[in-house]
């Protein structure tokens, strides 16, 4: 086994190690010294003059080397050093609150338990003494300066308030309304409160508790009189407001955070009770009431966005547009037919744009539009499912192909979505890319509006360019489908918004770097899901199919042609080969031919792209569009898999055209390789087809003129490669003896074979030949494997059931242990074969 540090850097390292582990004992047994010298000391007092200028009456011991007793000078701390020791006060605090609530459950016990075991005297004796020694201790407390105790017996004083009110109703009026006496109760509890926290100002605690406990009375009382909704939104509305009062003016954290949750869950809730009522409103003068209360919860929240830091004036402005959205388009939801009052609502949201024009601060300005947008993407998302069902609605027409057109645009999408219902999503889309065209095409206008509140960069407005060619483009798919215009109609449409998309791909304006803009690549996009969506749709008719493909294979080539970009060139050019293909393959479904018939029709494309790939050359766009051709031919072979006769034939053909590839020197290097095995593939699965059972009589015939030329070029270039000499002519008669060499039940073929292979494997060894060492070493591996696996299967079911898997175990601890061994091997291996030609 071998070291890894290697032995000489371990010793040196372990040596560093012990040497700080002795410097570390010396300090540590410094420290403890002193330690126990200053415990054997009286502690001096501090003077006065040590205490105001902050000098310790004695110190820590003198240095005994770089860091003294702590930490080394100008290294970290050390990970074993002691933790620090938690701060008395911090104990303190523990042990107060841990007394306080001991109290607290003692005192809850007491009220439950054994308030009934006494007479109404001694009731209210022990709650009168009890509360009131807990309220006035804490005054007692504090000046004598202890906060924490103060702390823990104000906490324990507002728990039996609590009580107190509890007895009160126990007692004194056991008859009264629950709700009705917890609403006043929480009342008189949270003004008291709040007294007593204000008289001593220094508890921190009364006063976000008379806060908390405000939330409640308003909310209460509403619930007692079993008030309708609208009216516990309004309760909830006027606790808001009074919560964002104190949270403006109050004093200390604790209180106005408190106040500024208790705004927010109470305004919250007012909205959602108001949103909800205005939802289900059965007309406009229903609506007219929650309406109202959104409206002035959206007043409460601008009122305290005008004075609120920068992030919760955002959030409250925010919350303001959307509620005053809620209050508008509520009333217009009652009044208009049901498949309106989206676009009621998006009408609502456009006009918060408006907000630029007022005077509001900022933040707050940032978040109306912030709600604004929020409104229009609600709008989107309800808008979108049509669209999709437009783009994917024809994929149904995939199981029934020409099966007849159909009578309109929804017959052909199936019933996805209900139209009856998404009748304005088209408006919807026009009316969000009308703005967003808007915004674009008068951008510096757009920019010196918005100034006050936001500052949109280039970027914003190439974001709004792209959005309004989206929307657009979609809109007027979703108008056809609403409209159900003729499938005819339909086609024609799609097929014209495809050619205006390429259109504007190609032309559209450059974006600030000089490439594209997100105009432009917005219409790429919708180009070719349009493409998609328009020959699917095309599939229900014959000739609908040859003509929306042949136009878009038209199409695209044109694009591709001009181009500026050489990313559009690739994806038009490779779109236009693809059409190309469909085309193809419809031509054989008319002719009624058989997949394997028509397999050969196939390699039309492919031809095509092999000659534009020697047009080009070495054009970027060349090398995408041969191997999407190249996508044809594999179409073509899986076609022709059912019958051999043609699936030779078809290899056959692939190879001439890999080989015509070939000739062009950038391409040689791959293709010349193709070519070889498509050409030995065709050999022989031809073979096959003939069922040949001696395949050496037709092979052999082309392997020794084959070896023998690549002897010659070997001589006149030594350098030539041995796949390139030897491998094809070597292939053609090992692989297919090797077929049926396994096919064989006899022992000469295998015996010939494997004798053949063994010399085949020695010479490439003695010549160092890759080509010839790897195919007859692999040959001669394989003939073994088949000529031994029965008597190792037999040897294997004679062993006990444990022997296989602990000679596994056995073998992976050998590799294990030997690893880096093995892998120096396996590179030495590589590196060898790396160097034979």
């Amino acid at each position: 086994m071998e070291h890894v540090p290697p032995p000489a850097e371990e010793l040196a390292l372990l040596d560093r190690e012990l040497a700080q582990l002795d410097t570390r004992r010396g300090q540590l047994l410094h420290r403890r010294a002193w330690l126990l010298s200053a415990l054997q000391q009286p502690v001096p007092v501090p003077t006065a003059r040590q205490s105001a200028s902050g000098i310790r009456p004695w110190g820590p011991p003198p240095a005994s080397g770089p860091g003294a007793w702590g930490a080394p000078a100008g290294s970290a701390a050390r990970p074993w050093a002691a933790p620090p020791v938690a701060a008395p006060r911090s104990a303190q605090n523990v042990l107060l609150t841990l007394g306080g609530l001991l109290l607290a459950i003692a005192a809850v016990a007491f009220t439950l338990v054994s308030w009934g075991t006494m007479g109404i005297g001694g009731r209210s004796a022990v709650l009168s003494t009890v509360t009131l020694l807990a309220l006035g201790t804490p005054a007692i407390l504090l000046n004598r300066k202890l906060s924490a105790t103060a702390e823990a017996l104000g906490a324990l004083a507002l728990v039996l308030t609590v009580l107190d009110a509890y007895a009160v109703h126990a007692v004194a009026a056991p008859d009264t309304d629950g709700l009705g006496f917890t609403a006043a109760a929480s009342a008189v509890l949270a003004s008291a409160w709040a007294v007593y926290g204000l008289a001593l100002g220094r508890l921190r605690l009364p006063l976000p508790a008379a806060v908390a406990m405000a939330q409640w009375p308003l909310f209460l009382w509403a619930w007692a009189a079993g008030a309708p909704a609208l009216v516990f939104g309004w309760a909830l509305l006027v606790t808001a407001l009074l919560d964002g009062a104190i949270a403006l003016w109050a004093r200390g954290p604790a209180v106005r955070v408190t106040a500024c949750a208790g705004a927010a869950v109470t305004g919250l809730g007012a909205l959602l009770v108001a949103l909800a009522e205005s939802l289900s409103a059965g007309g406009p003068l229903d609506a007219v009431a929650p309406g109202a209360l959104l409206l002035a919860g959206a007043a409460v929240a601008l009122a305290g966005a005008w004075r609120a830091p920068a992030g919760f004036a955002t959030v409250a402005g925010a919350a303001a547009g959307l509620a005053a959205v809620a209050a508008v388009g509520g009333v217009l939801r009652a009044a208009v037919p049901p498949q309106w009052p989206v676009v009621g609502y998006l009408l609502c949201g456009a006009a918060l744009l408006a907000v630029v024009r007022t005077r509001l601060p900022r933040a707050a300005g940032r978040g109306v539009l912030v709600a604004s947008g929020a409104v229009a993407g609600g709008a989107l998302v309800w808008a979108l499912p049509p669209v999709a069902a437009v783009l994917m609605g024809p994929l149904s027409l995939v199981s029934d192909v020409w099966q007849g057109a159909p009578d309109g645009f929804r017959e052909a999408l199936g019933a996805s979505v209900p139209w009856s219902r998404m009748s304005s999503a088209p408006v919807v889309l026009a009316l969000v890319a009308a703005l967003l065209g808007a915004a674009h095409r008068w951008w510096a206008a757009v920019v010196r509006a918005a100034g006050p509140l936001v500052s949109p960069g280039d970027p914003v407005r190439g974001a709004a360019g792209a959005g309004a060619t989206a929307l657009g483009w979609g809109a007027l798919l979703v108008a056809a489908a609403a409209l159900d215009v003729p499938y005819p109609v339909a086609l024609a449409l799609e097929s014209v918004l495809v050619a205006v998309a390429l259109l504007v791909a190609v032309r559209g304006p450059a974006g600030a770097g000089g490439g594209p803009s997100g105009v432009a690549v917005t219409a790429l996009v919708a180009s070719l899901a349009g493409s998609a969506s328009a020959g699917l749709l095309s599939l229900a008719s014959e000739v609908a199919t040859y003509a929306v493909f042949g136009l878009l294979a038209v199409l695209f080539a044109g694009a591709a042609v001009r181009a500026r970009a050489v990313v559009e060139q690739t994806l038009f050019a490779c779109a236009a080969v693809v059409w190309g293909i469909v085309l193809a393959v419809g031509a054989g479904v008319s002719l009624e031919l058989p997949g394997y018939r028509a397999a050969p029709l196939m390699l039309v494309v492919p031809a095509v792209t092999v000659l534009l790939g020697a047009r080009l050359r070495r054009h970027p766009v060349a090398l995408p569009v041969e191997l999407t051709g190249a996508v044809g031919a594999v179409i073509a072979v899986g076609l022709a898999v059912p019958d051999a006769r043609f699936l030779a034939l078809v290899l056959a053909l692939c190879a001439v055209l890999a080989a015509g590839t070939a000739v062009r020197p950038e391409r040689r290097p791959v293709a010349g390789y193709v070519a070889v095995a498509l050409f030995l593939a065709a050999t022989w699965v031809r073979l096959a087809a003939w069922e040949v059972s001696d395949p050496e009589a037709y092979t052999l015939p082309v392997t020794v003129p084959a070896l023998v030329v690549g002897v010659l070029r070997r001589r006149r270039d030594p350098a030539a490669s041995s796949w390139t000499a030897y491998g094809a002519g070597l292939a053609a008669t090992l692989v297919p003896s090797l077929c049926a060499a396994w096919a064989d039940t006899g022992w000469v073929r295998p015996l010939l074979l494997g004798v053949a292979a063994l010399v085949i494997t020695l010479l490439g060894a003695r010549f160092r030949l890759q080509a010839v060492l790897l195919l007859g070493g692999a040959v001669l591996a394989l003939v073994a494997l088949h000529e031994l696996a029965p008597y190792v299967v037999q040897a294997v079911g004679a062993l006990p059931r444990w022997l296989p898997p602990a000679l596994a175990g056995a073998l992976l601890l050998v590799v294990g242990a030997t690893y880096e061994q093995r892998k120096r091997d396996a590179r030495r291996l590589k590196d060898a074969l790396g160097r034979m030609r």
